[in-house]
Order: C-alpha cells, then sequence, then structure tokens
C-alpha cells in the first residue's frame, strides 16, 4: 500500500512545492540519502523549501497521491509506514495515541501544520496527542528523523512531522471524499479553493464518527468516537514579493473512554485551534527572503462521568502565542544563509474537582512560561552534488535557564546514483508547565538535553528499477525528567513537601533519567514492469534506559518494539484499477519500565483496491487487519480488529 520508491524515475524536473507528483507511481517516497536526479522534490520540514538531495538527515515524504493511496483515517496510521516509527494506542480512534520516533519520548517529536508547531501546554509531557489528528486537508506530509532543534527548537529530539495543506493551482478547484465501513463507521471530507486576482483561497472540513471497539480489552461496552473540523486558508499579493498569509483550523472531538477497572460511562470532550498570520517580504530579486508571523494554538479539554454526582471529573487548558522572524539569504547560488528568531509564550490551567458536590471545587492550577530562541544556519555547496551545512542556535527559558546547540551535515549525490550522507545534532526539551507547576512540581528543573549523529547510503540500479539504502543512528538523552514517587505519608526528601503548603505529596518530577537509542533503518524499492512496485523498509531500534544507580537500568524503554517492517505490493492494471497489499510487523515491547510486563509480537495484512470512473473521480475499498490479528500496543486496552471500508474520491 505504502510505497518507499527511487526519486529518480518519479518526478519530473518541473514538479512544485507541495504539489502532487506528475507519476502515478509517485506514492511515498521514503528518503533515506539524497537523490541527484531529486531535485523536483522539495521538502519544507528544514523550514525553508529546499531540494531533497540537500538533506542530510533521513526524511520520508508522502505526497498528496500517497496519502489518497493509503486510504488511511488518521495521519499516525500514515506514519507508522515509514521507517523508525512506533504507535500506542488506548483502545480504538480517538482515545490517547502516541507515536515515537527512533525510539523517543512521545512529547519528543515536533508536529507541524503549515509551519506552526502543535503541542499542548496543559497535558504532562506537553506534547501532541495523535488521537484527533485526521488526515482532513493534507496534501503532503515529512517526516524528519533525528535531533532537530537548532531549526525547530524545544521537543524536536526524535524528530519533525511537517503537514502542508493546498494552496490552490487553479481558478477553482476542489475534492471530495466518503467513505463508511466496519462497526458503522462513516467519514467524509471536503475543500473548495481557488484564485482570484491576488487573492488564493481554500476552505475545507471534515466529518467522521465510528461506534468503535471497547478502549478495554475484557470490556463489552463500544466506546464511540466522533471528529468534526474546518479549515481555513487565504493568500494575498499586496505588491510584488509581498504577501499576507492567514490561516485557522479547528477540530472538536468526543470520546468514550473506558477506566482501567472496566467498563465506565465515561467520555472526553477535546477541543483545538490553530492560528497563524504572517507577511512574507522577497528583496534583491528573490535572494534575500523574510517572514514575520504570529501563530496561536489553543487546547481545551474536559472529563466527564455522568453516573458520578458531579459529572465533570477533569477540566484543562494550553494555549501558545508564538511571535517569529525568519530570513534566508542567497549570497551565491552555492551559499545560503537562514536565521531566525522565536518568542514563544506558553500557559495552561488544570483542575480535577471532587466527585461530591458538598466538597468545592478547587482553585485551577496555573502556570505560565516564556521561551525566546535566535537560531542561524549556513548551507555551502563547493562542488556538484555536495551539500555541507551547519547550524547554532540559543534558546533561554525564563525558569529553566539557557541553552546553546550546534548541528553540522552533509550529502554528497555521486553521478554513479550512488549518495553518502552523514548529520551530527543537539535537541532539547524545555520542561513542561505541568512539571514545573503542578501539585507534582519542580521550580528547579532543567531542560532535557540530546545529543545523535546519522551516517547513511543509497544505491539506484539498472536506471532506477531498483533503489536501496540504510541509516545508522545513535542518540543519547540526558537530563530526562521522570516522575519521582515519594514514601507517603511522609518523607525525609524535602521535595516531598508541597510548596507553599508544607503538605506531603505522592511525588514530583525531577531530573536524573538517561536514554540511549540506536539502531538501523534499511529499505529497498524494486520495479520490475511497468506499473508493479514492490517496496519494504526495515528499522531495527535499540531504546534503552541507561539511568545509573536505577533498578531499570539497562531495560528496554516501555512500548518501544525493537524491531518493525513494513512490506507492500501494487500494481496498475491498465483498465483504471489499482490493487495492492501491505503488511506490517512490530515485534515484542514491554508495557512498562521494569520490563515486567510484555506486548507481544504481531503482524497485519492490508488489502486496497481503487477504481477510476473518470480522470476525476475514483471508487476504493480496502481491508485492514486481514487476518482479524488480536494484538495490544498498551497492556489491557484493545486494538481493532478485521476492518472493511469503501467509499468515493473526487478531484477537480
Amino acid at each position: 500500500m505504502f510505497r518507499y520508491v527511487s526519486l529518480l524515475p518519479l518526478l519530473s524536473a518541473g514538479a512544485a512545492l507541495a504539489q502532487e507528483a506528475p507519476s502515478p507511481d509517485a506514492a511515498a517516497v521514503s528518503v533515506p540519502a539524497a537523490d541527484a536526479g531529486s531535485d523536483a522534490i522539495i521538502v519544507t520540514a528544514t523550514r525553508a523549501a529546499t531540494p531533497i538531495d540537500q538533506v542530510p538527515a533521513a526524511i520520508a515524504v508522502l505526497d498528496k497521491a500517497a496519502i489518497d493511496r493509503a486510504q488511511d483515517i488518521g495521519v499516525s496510521e500514515l506514519l507508522l509506514r515509514t521507517p523508525g516509527v512506533s504507535l500506542s494506542r488506548n483502545g480504538g480512534y480517538g482515545t490517547a495515541t502516541s507515536l515515537r520516533i527512533r525510539g523517543a519520548e512521545t512529547d519528543q517529536t515536533v508536529v507541524v501544520i503549515d509551519g506552526v508547531k502543535l503541542n499542548d501546554p496543559s497535558s504532562t509531557g506537553g506534547g501532541y496527542n495523535f488521537a484527533n489528528l485526521l488526515v482532513g486537508d493534507a496534501s503532503r506530509i515529512e517526516v524528519l528523523r533525528g535531533p532537530q532543534s537548532i531549526l525547530w527548537g524545544s521537543q524536536a529530539i526524535g524528530g519533525v512531522v511537517n503537514i502542508v495543506t493546498p494552496l490552490p493551482q487553479k481558478d477553482l478547484e476542489g475534492s471530495f471524499d466518503v467513505e463508511a465501513g466496519s462497526r458503522d463507521t462513516v467519514s467524509g471530507r471536503a475543500a473548495l479553493g481557488g484564485r482570484t486576482g491576488p487573492v488564493t483561497w481554500r476552505v475545507g472540513g471534515h466529518a467522521f464518527t465510528t461506534d468503535g471497539i471497547s478502549a478495554l480489552a475484557a470490556g463489552t461496552e463500544r466506546d464511540g468516537y466522533t471528529n468534526r473540523g474546518a479549515s481555513g486558508r487565504v493568500e494575498i499579493a499586496l505588491t510584488e514579493g509581498v504577501t499576507a498569509d492567514l490561516r485557522g483550523y479547528y477540530a472538536s472531538g468526543r470520546v468514550d473512554i473506558d477506566g482501567f477497572s472496566g467498563d465506565t460511562a465515561e467520555y472526553g470532550l477535546t477541543r483545538e485551534f490553530v492560528g497563524y498570520a504572517g507577511l512574507n517580504v522577497a528583496l534583491l530579486d528573490g535572494r534575500f527572503r523574510n517572514r514575520f508571523a504570529y501563530g496561536y494554538t489553543d487546547t481545551d479539554r474536559d472529563n466527564f462521568n455522568p453516573e458520578l454526582e458531579r459529572a465533570r471529573t477533569f477540566d484543562a487548558a494550553g494555549s501558545n502565542r508564538r511571535l517569529e522572524y525568519q530570513g534566508s539569504f542567497a549570497f551565491t547560488d552555492s551559499i545560503t544563509a537562514l536565521f531566525g528568531v522565536e518568542n514563544e509564550r506558553a500557559k495552561f490551567r488544570s483542575v480535577s474537582p471532587s466527585s461530591s458536590l458538598s466538597v468545592p471545587v478547587p482553585e485551577p492550577t496555573r502556570g505560565r512560561s516564556e521561551l525566546t530562541g535566535v537560531y542561524a544556519q549556513l548551507s555551502v555547496s563547493p562542488i556538484e552534488g555536495l551539500t555541507l551545512n551547519g547550524g547554532v542556535r540559543h534558546d533561554d527559558h525564563n525558569r529553566a535557564g539557557g541553552k546553546t546547540l550546534f548541528a553540522a551535515g552533509g550529502v554528497w549525490a555521486l553521478s554513479t546514483g550512488t549518495v553518502l550522507r552523514a548529520s551530527y545534532g543537539e535537541g532539547f526539551k524545555a520542561p513542561t508547565l505541568y512539571q514545573l507547576f503542578s501539585e507534582y512540581g519542580n521550580a528547579a528543573l532543567n531542560p532535557e538535553q540530546a545529543h545523535g549523529w546519522e551516517a547513511g547510503i543509497e544505491q539506484r540500479l539498472f536506471d532506477g528499477a531498483v533503489s536501496v539504502g540504510a541509516t545508522w543512528f545513535d542518540r543519547t538523552t540526558t537530563d530526562q525528567i521522570i516522575f519521582a514517587s515519594c514514601a507517603f505519608p511522609s518523607s525525609p526528601d524535602p521535595l516531598c513537601v508541597t510548596p507553599g503548603s508544607g503538605a506531603p505529596r505522592f511525588g514530583y518530577y525531577l531530573n536524573v533519567a538517561r536514554a540511549e537509542a540506536h539502531g538501523i533503518e534499511a529499505q529497498a524499492a524494486i520495479r520490475p514492469v511497468a506499473g508493479l512496485i514492490i517496496d519494504g523498509n526495515y528499522s531495527w531500534t535499540v531504546a534503552e534506559d541507561r539511568s545509573e544507580g536505577a533498578s531499570t537500568f539497562g531495560n528496554w524503554l516501555p512500548r518501544r518494539p525493537r524491531h518493525t517492517a513494513n512490506a507492500s505490493i501494487s500494481y496498475e492494471w491498465g483498465f483504471g484499477l489499482t490493487t495492492g497489499a501491505a503488511l506490517r510487523y512490530a515485534g515484542k515491547s514491554f508495557d512498562n519500565a521494569s520490563n515486567s510486563t510484555r506486548l507481544d509480537d504481531y503482524v497485519l495484512v492490508d488489502l486496497r483496491a481503487e477504481y477510476a470512473l473518470s480522470d476525476s473521480v475514483k471508487l476504493f475499498a480496502r481491508a485492514e487487519n486481514l487476518l482479524d490479528e488480536d494484538y495490544m500496543t498498551v497492556n489491557r486496552y484493545a486494538t481493532l480488529g478485521r476492518s472493511i471500508y469503501a467509499g468515493i474520491r473526487g478531484r477537480f
């Protein structure tokens, strides 16, 4: 279903940023190394439009053709098909969904939509929950692996997921997708946009509902999920070289929740809003480009249990306000500088009321933080095919102090079809508002720190009909923040007392953990005849606790299978029909830090088909988990069994 293919034969030199590839074979492109013939593929996860053969880090690019072909509902399912990615979910659609890149923590990944960083400052780890992120109007998804904090700041230790929505290329264009299937699942999305004089615009919306499965594996009631959202984008050409850009995204979700002990009537509501306003100024015939922007994200989460006297059991909200300037200057055709400054202000509130109306609702826990960063990166191409870059960044957190980072890399695309690359990067993650200000907070926390390197090679043979590649990576994370339990009700540890009240507490956060990860990502693609593609990838990821003196020293980090693999085959029959099959394997892992609870390995098999009624309308169908594999990614929580879906898609 998913394709990891050689870039050379797929895209012509005229392909544009965030547009579909002209070849129907251009599904997903996983790039373990740069491609000497891939100047047409442009990526933006590097914070500037960059030919993929100038990116020294491993990156997977999923274009619109790939997204349509995969037929996946959620972004997390798409990402799971790329190398180095693992996932855990507390049940079916809409339940807590954690994504990990190269064994890093789920909150050590930056998620970006059209340049706006997404995270939830009210959550414990401050990361992004993929539960409510459906494919929607996404036209392109890029997964940049490895520490990327030089350009993306806090949290970019595991990598960056960059989601791009489309700008119309015609006076009027649109799309629609409608499907239905197992467990009374119904999904629909539509978008419309166009160009009118200096104005380019696009609006879209989606709705999804399913009766779901019991989130708890031993449960009997179904836990349903609904999600609705809308997006809008307008770009206005004010004068030559000056454009204004406005974007907005909203999504709301409702999911039924099972408690750890059994079926309950609980449900959760989540509302997410993302806003962006930017001014783009190009000077000196486009050699000097400037972007001034304001981004805003807001997340509200509420849990309810109608069986209790006071139904609301949890209420939290978090927001980020981000001001930034980014510039790029091309000194020559072979020397370019990228630089910028950012200021991010975050706040949160959180409260868990008593279930009894006789107990007053406590004052919410509140907190604020400010993070300011400045960065610069220089890219040089001294000879044809060779690109070298180096960067530096300094961030200052008003609570956790300052941090300076460095990165460097190079990629060399040879005329023989061989591509070599290597990079070194550093990352950091500032302590979250919850870790600083909650009842378990510690105001003396320092940022988590990481450094890592990777080296890779790709070889294309037989005019691109065969492509193979491999990457080795290594990363060390120090000062990782963990929760330390206190000997309740009394402990000699002074941090086991709640600041300001003197009351004992169950625990607190502190910087003590150390984690190491290393591994190999390998992939291959074969095109033996026209219309037939066979491809796959394999990841060996060793992620371990290396905290000196800890009882868990040497243990596997939880929910990180060491072995994962994807394989797919796809064939275009020549009369409008395309069929394919995909297989995913995930090896065993452990559910907890002590490695006492094992999660078994599993194999998932999917089938898909699509038939073109015309150039703009297609019917499609798929079977997921065809063999009805019974498996878990979180202990005691269920996963979807065999599922059948069918629908219709239109593009005009």
